[in-house]
């Protein structure tokens, strides 16, 4: 694309929000980034990636426990000297956090959670999604996806993540997961599906583009 284009998307889990992402980075040949963060931000800190995985979108807390499951640290030299001498969710978000902007600031992406939307709010080509559906689409999604996993197991995990996701997203921004206010668009995945969904939000972009020339 000619222009530069920087799509955050927030997404209940069993929205699909993550197959539509990478139908989208196909539609408009972008990148698309979602546990691919948790791997550059573990080479950029020097950390392990195991560390990174254990927070993810988990709003803060202290990381003592990790040292108790034996996750050994990648290199011995980091930029992020303070952060492996006092490791915290917090460090880590910050890692993670430096990496999402390196990311924006050099190519158009599309960026699955974790923040980004508020993390690149001072980006003007920055914009943001949230991706939704009915509790049962979310449940029968989960279920076609693990298999042997049970409605009862399929649900409990809904709302785990979500207690989870939310937390992590008022913890470090000023807006309220999931709530329409807080992004530029959003969308339920049950109405077109995977492929209908991301040609929304890609019309969506394109226009908001042509808008702003």
């Amino acid at each position: 694309m000619k222009d530069k284009v920087i799509i955050c998307i927030g997404r209940q889990i069993g929205s699909e929000g993550c197959s539509i992402g990478r139908r989208l980075s196909e539609l408009m040949n972008i990148p698309f980034y979602d546990k691919e963060l948790l791997v550059l931000a573990a080479k950029e800190s020097g950390l392990n990636e195991a560390f990174f995985e254990k927070v993810d979108e988990k709003a803060a807390r202290g990381l003592s426990y990790a040292f108790t499951v034996s996750l050994p640290y990648v290199g011995t030299f980091s930029p992020y000297t303070d952060i492996l001498s006092n490791l915290s969710n917090d460090g880590l978000f910050k890692v993670q956090s430096d990496v999402i902007r390196h990311l924006a600031q050099k190519e158009s992406c599309i960026i699955a959670g974790r923040c980004a939307d508020y993390i690149l709010r001072e980006m003007p080509e920055m914009r943001s999604v949230f991706i939704y559906c009915s509790i049962s689409d979310r449940i029968q999604n989960l279920l076609s996806r693990h298999k042997g996993m049970t409605e009862e197991q399929a649900a409990e995990l809904i709302a785990k993540t979500d207690k989870a996701r939310s937390a992590y997203y008022s913890y470090y921004t000023d807006k309220i997961w999931g709530d329409a206010p807080s992004y530029n668009l959003s969308i339920d995945s049950s109405i077109l599906g995977v492929d209908g969904t991301a040609q929304m939000i890609k019309h969506f972009i394109e226009s908001s583009n042509q808008s702003k020339g």
